[in-house]
């Protein structure tokens, strides 16, 4: 192929420490190393010291990236795609970003095809988005959840599943040492891991950002109820989140409410490069989440990845990191309620609430299992994410269908496949 393929690419700034970004990079790297690729990417959701444009060193003029407010708006695209002549447009992230874009496929989808990455926590199916999804000429779902509600509201649209990826290259079991290297920076205290019987404690670990559907504030109660179970001193519990974000609760007035300000909950909120996240999770004993609510869930999946068994939510992409139908790689707690919740933009979608109680008793029943039962249930979790999510695998189906697009659907003079109108009878 002469021709490489541009993509516009919008959404998350591919590199920052989100979800969306981190995905969008390692996908980016990963097509752009076949040499078939060129990616303009509108780097939005975060704030910019400069707005310059930014080429990477090593990638040059076949990867660009424009930092942006928010995600974008028409004026922009309808100047981007004159200008840059992108033979794909990619975005992803939550649909209701992206209203504005959908409202002018009809100048986008004749120029160039429209591949979604799609997320959707859970049912009831979301009939509200069916118009959004048949505005696109492909959806790749994020999760078998996502892949089973888009074919339920839009079975006419071209859609497959592909899941996120994580590099098992960086996230992996850490040695020892390794992870005492966290000590020697200072990031945590050896101290503050030793009970006072001389033993270590157990050691539980949350990742996540600190907002409402992420239940932070719920967890620290829960925990406080295993400690009164267990002793206070036997178990601590390591959050890296922001303690003060606008969109979550005072995580700290929690603390100090409680009585855990000794060690028995620790804040990380210092923003870490992938390799010192995988010494965390390998520091760790079980990494929890607890969310109403997820997409996928990245922390429990690079917990895995570093054979750290999980306490999870059986919601969203969660249930298929923690159990392949066959194998548990943790304990999955099954919603005690699901309440139907919403907004005038999301009429409904069920949060997966848990009980209190049964989180609690998770906990306990990880704490009380032995090291050897642990580390089985983190060696089969490792391979659950190399096996059933591995980089190679899930590369070539972004290769293929980037391919495929390209080659069926054409772009600019040669767009095929598609048709602004509808033939409808009138009654």
């Amino acid at each position: 192929m002469n021709k490489k393929i541009k993509i516009l690419t919008l959404g998350d700034h591919p590199l920052s420490a989100s979800g969306v970004g981190t995905q969008t990079k390692y996908i980016i790297e990963g097509m752009l190393k076949t040499g078939k690729y060129k990616f303009f990417c509108l780097g939005g959701a975060m704030k910019h010291e400069n707005y310059d444009v930014v080429k990477t060193a090593e990638w040059g003029d076949d990867w660009t990236i424009q930092p942006i407010d928010g995600y974008g708006n028409q004026e922009m695209i309808r100047s981007l795609i004159r200008n840059e002549k992108p033979d794909i447009v990619w975005f992803m992230t939550d649909p209701r970003f992206w209203g504005w874009l959908w409202h002018i496929e009809h100048e986008v989808r004749p120029l160039a095809p429209m591949v979604y990455y799609h997320v959707w926590d859970n049912f009831p199916p979301p009939t509200f988005n069916k118009k959004f999804y048949e505005s696109n000429d492909f959806i790749a779902t994020i999760s078998k959840v996502t892949n089973s509600l888009v074919k339920l509201v839009a079975p006419t649209v071209d859609c497959d599943y592909i899941p996120h990826i994580v590099d098992e290259n960086i996230f992996k079991k850490c040695t020892k040492e390794e992870v005492s290297e966290l000590m020697k920076d200072g990031l945590v205290k050896k101290e503050n891991f030793v009970n006072s019987d001389g033993k270590e404690k157990f050691v539980f670990f949350w990742n996540n950002r600190n907002a409402r559907r992420k239940q932070s504030g719920s967890l620290i109660f829960w925990f406080k109820d295993l400690l009164d179970r267990v002793g206070q001193d036997k178990a601590m519990l390591i959050m890296h989140t922001d303690v003060k974000d606008p969109h979550g609760q005072d995580l700290e007035a929690i603390i100090g409410e409680l009585g855990l300000t000794n060690g028995e909950v620790m804040f990380s909120t210092n923003k870490y490069p992938p390799q010192t996240l995988a010494k965390l999770y390998s520091l760790a004993d079980c990494t929890i989440n607890v969310a109403d609510a997820e997409g996928f869930g990245l922390a429990t999946f690079e917990s895995l990845a570093c054979e750290t068994p999980i306490i999870v939510t059986m919601t969203g992409g969660l249930q298929e990191q923690v159990t392949d139908g066959e194998e548990w790689f943790g304990i999955g707690l099954e919603p005690s309620s699901k309440a139907i919740i919403g907004s005038q933009e999301i009429p409904w979608i069920y949060e997966d609430r848990l009980n209190g109680k049964e989180v609690t008793d998770a906990m306990e029943k990880m704490y009380n299992m032995s090291k050897e039962d642990r580390e089985e249930l983190g060696r089969k979790g490792r391979q659950h994410i190399v096996t059933n999510y591995n980089r190679e695998g899930i590369m070539k189906k972004w290769d293929d269908l980037f391919t495929r697009m390209y080659n069926e659907l054409g772009s600019w003079e040669n767009r095929k496949n598609y048709k602004s109108w509808d033939f409808k009878e009138v009654l």
